[in-house]
């Protein structure tokens, strides 16, 4: 489906509305830089892969940045040490508090998640065009917590793990295979609708008459980029620890 709308612009350079320059129509579709073949198999170069390597590699950087700056750590924190503490003790508390203490060692995987998804989510604002409203980067990001989740499963249940299928009756082992089948497709769905909705709302608003839209930009901006991705991040997140945390056998 192409939509041709005015371009979705960053709320820094469109914080009332204003801009009068050209606005060409935009492509709601992913847009495709190149196509490689192979061995046969086409390789798709698309605006998501692009934005999403930018992503991590700004955030690669800024961890680079970070662990250099804590080269010389100090019992008594102060200035960067002070910020990268309290964010890392955020997101362990958060952990613990879902998980539980014997599962924080998740917390490494789960920071990862978080920004990548965060940022994905908040690079409208500069922009770009969110990865995380293309279908396929939610669905990769799930399918890493579907395997977490049966491989923690198996390796904590063993054989109670397969048995739980047939219960409480084994007619009903179709009906759990639909059910686990629906947590990757719900979580993938729930993120890329929110963020997706959010872009093509903003691009139907900047198809107004600049008297009509004046200043809702950047009130709206605030709600789909700012509040809606940071709300979509947590919920993800959340539920993925609650998924894995549920599949654990104590």
């Amino acid at each position: 489906m192409r939509l041709d709308l005015l371009e979705t612009h960053s709320l820094i350079g469109n914080l009332v509305g204003l801009d009068t320059s050209v606005t060409p129509g935009i492509d709601v579709d992913v847009k495709v830089y190149k196509v490689f073949n192979i061995f046969g198999i086409e390789v798709w170069l698309t605006q998501t892969v692009v934005t999403t390597w930018i992503i991590m590699g700004a955030l690669t950087l800024i961890a680079l940045i970070c662990r250099l700056k804590l080269k010389n750590y100090k019992e008594k924190p102060e200035g960067s040490q002070n910020f990268v503490e309290l964010v890392i003790e955020t997101m362990d508390s958060f952990v613990r508090s879902t998980m539980g203490d014997k599962h924080a060692y998740f917390g490494n995987w789960f920071f990862g998640v978080f920004c990548l998804i965060l940022v994905s989510n908040l690079c409208g604002l500069l922009a770009f065009r969110s990865p995380t409203a293309d279908l396929c980067t939610t669905f990769a990001i799930t399918m890493t917590t579907f395997t977490l989740i049966h491989f923690m499963g198996i390796k904590t249940g063993k054989g109670s793990y397969f048995k739980a299928y047939f219960e409480p009756i084994p007619i009903m082992f179709i009906m759990n295979i639909i059910s686990e089948l629906a947590t990757p497709i719900s979580l993938s769905f729930r993120l890329f609708g929110n963020i997706l909705g959010g872009s093509v709302i903003m691009a139907m608003v900047y198809s107004l008459p600049r008297i009509l839209n004046f200043g809702i930009p950047a009130v709206l901006h605030i709600y789909f980029d700012v509040f809606a991705g940071c709300i979509q991040t947590v919920i993800f997140v959340m539920l993925s620890m609650t998924f894995i945390k549920d599949k654990i056998a104590e």
